[in-house]
């Protein structure tokens, strides 16, 4: 298989586990990329989400036999399959929970796609990132919404021209990715961001990415400070603000937390 998922206690690991190919992805592996994503998106036991790779390698984006094979297909095939690109892209970024994404040696091209569309990034120290895609006179497109909202505008437009392959410490200046540690420390360091979400209120959690993503895309005018007036008075009414305010006055843990 090139996906596997396996779930235990309430984290499940959707893990790319082609290393002979560099975990390379085609049309198959984002279907069954997505299939996972949605499948543990509806599992009630899972509150975390973590996306991994097997060997050397995160994953050296596309395959080129697939590349290659969509090329000699017309402008509305590629299209299609375009989308499905775009589908997988959407499955993790509106994951129905946190998605942390663990890196190690290569990501390249379409892989930045899946690191940037995570909620929360760590990378090895020897990790290296690369939007190569120019150097074969195609763009990262549809994977540039998820790569600009990461580096932002200015940024990307150097790395999606140049295709200048980017150090771990430079993708951490840059925002692509959350953290950089030794890769023996990677598995540790998931496992604090994965207790440090289990500590906080699920639903709150994804209200979160709605709050980050109309806080950055907005002027700070009325509309926004209604919206998030709003918002903070739906959250303290709601059952998990309650839930959070009566467990913290009454110094026990909130319902969520599991003993």
């Amino acid at each position: 298989m090139s996906v596997e998922t396996t779930t235990t206690g309430p984290v499940t690991r959707i893990t790319l586990n082609n290393p002979d190919k560099r975990n390379a992805f085609d049309d198959t592996l984002i279907e069954a990329m997505i299939e996972a994503f949605e499948r543990a998106g509806t599992d009630g036991h899972t509150r975390v989400m973590v996306l991994d790779a097997v060997g050397k390698h995160f994953s050296a984006g596309a395959d080129l036999n697939w590349m290659r094979a969509m090329g000699a297909l017309d402008a509305q095939q590629n299209r299609d399959d375009a989308l499905r690109l775009a589908a997988l892209m959407r499955a993790i970024d509106r994951a129905a929970k946190p998605v942390i994404a663990r890196v190690q040696g290569a990501a390249y091209g379409g892989a930045l796609g899946l690191i940037c569309a995570a909620d929360i990034a760590v990378a090895a120290d020897d990790a290296r990132f690369c939007l190569s895609e120019v150097r074969l006179g195609i763009l990262p497109a549809v994977i540039a919404p998820y790569v600009v909202r990461a580096l932002g505008a200015r940024q990307a437009r150097r790395y999606f021209m140049t295709a200048e392959v980017i150090p771990a410490p430079r993708a951490l200046a840059l925002g692509l990715v959350h953290e950089v540690v030794p890769e023996a420390q990677l598995d540790a360091t998931v496992e604090t961001l994965v207790e440090a979400l289990l500590a906080g209120a699920p639903d709150a959690q994804l209200r979160a990415r709605e709050l980050a993503h109309r806080a950055d895309h907005s002027a700070v005018d009325d509309a926004l400070i209604d919206y998030t007036a709003a918002l903070i008075a739906e959250l303290r009414t709601g059952q998990e603000g309650q839930e959070g305010l009566g467990a913290f006055l009454d110094k026990r843990a909130p319902n969520w937390v599991t003993p």
